[in-house]
């Protein structure tokens, strides 16, 4: 076996032993099932199948305001983090008044999920924003959003259809981490949302596009400061053994680029039993 983060025989995280825990960070929503009618956290099934494909275990993060001061209580247990997608960001969180279109926020999930986000980014833990999620890797790195694309670029210039995954095309620079998750430079995705990147938050590079307006689909982390750290505006969980979620698994699996807290976890653990 490696060294890698999760591949240590202390570890229980999978039964073959080589397998890594991968947070899912969980959206907050009204549900009625029956006779019920309750608040719930949730994320969709997609995002679990994603994970064990790739040969994880699926975790599932509901928001704790705790995260704002204690992260690593959460980071300490996984491998590598996704930031799920979901409602819109609250706008005041990046000095705006919320445009008619934003909906659905939540203020625990954001600071939840940023308190995660940096954390990961300061212990190098390989982590994934999609959709929402990446849009929220932006503003925890200070960057601004576009609250609704075709405000900022008309009517019909990035498809969007509530309530459903639209196919399309994005082109992703050679050799950047997107890229290289993705397997090509030339991608078709597909896709579910109306807001998009402003400003580029700190440390972030814009990697991927769609269209000649060249709106943002892919953002990053310079390698030489994380290993592995990239959003994607599209739904790459959605389909049938994706790479980039495979690519983020395998990043977990490399002792450069894993928990650097989880030998610690393991061997406490062990000691436990």
């Amino acid at each position: 076996m490696s060294a890698g983060a999760c591949s240590s025989a202390a570890s229980p995280y999978a039964a073959d032993m080589n397998g890594c825990a991968v947070g899912i960070t969980a959206a907050i929503e009204q549900a009625r099932w029956a006779a019920w009618d309750e608040e719930i956290t949730f994320a969709p099934r997609y995002y679990a199948r994603a994970v064990q494909r790739a040969g994880g275990l699926a975790l599932l993060l509901p928001p704790d305001d705790v995260a704002e001061a204690a992260p690593e209580r959460w980071l300490d247990r996984i491998d590598a983090l996704i930031l799920s997608g979901g409602n819109d960001v609250d706008p005041a969180i990046y000095g705006q008044a919320p445009d008619p279109t934003v909906k659905g926020i939540r203020p625990e999930r954001d600071r939840f999920e940023i308190a995660l986000a940096r954390g990961a980014i300061e212990r190098g833990m390989p982590l994934l924003g999609i959709c929402r999620g990446m849009e929220l890797l932006n503003v925890a790195r200070g960057g601004e959003l576009i609250q609704h694309i075709p405000d900022a670029y008309g009517e019909g210039n990035h498809p969007h259809t509530p309530g459903a995954f639209v196919d399309h095309e994005i082109r992703l620079e050679p050799g950047s981490l997107a890229a290289r998750a993705a397997g090509a430079e030339l991608v078709h995705v597909q896709s579910a949302h109306h807001q998009g990147v402003a400003e580029v938050g700190e440390g972030l590079r814009a990697t991927g596009w769609f269209g000649k307006q060249g709106i943002i689909e892919a953002i990053e982390l310079d390698g030489s400061e994380h290993p592995f750290a990239l959003g994607v505006l599209w739904h790459p969980e959605v389909e049938v053994d994706s790479p980039i979620i495979k690519s983020l698994v395998d990043a977990a699996k490399t002792p450069s680029t894993g928990n650097r807290a989880a030998p610690k976890r393991q061997a406490e653990e062990a000691a436990r039993k």
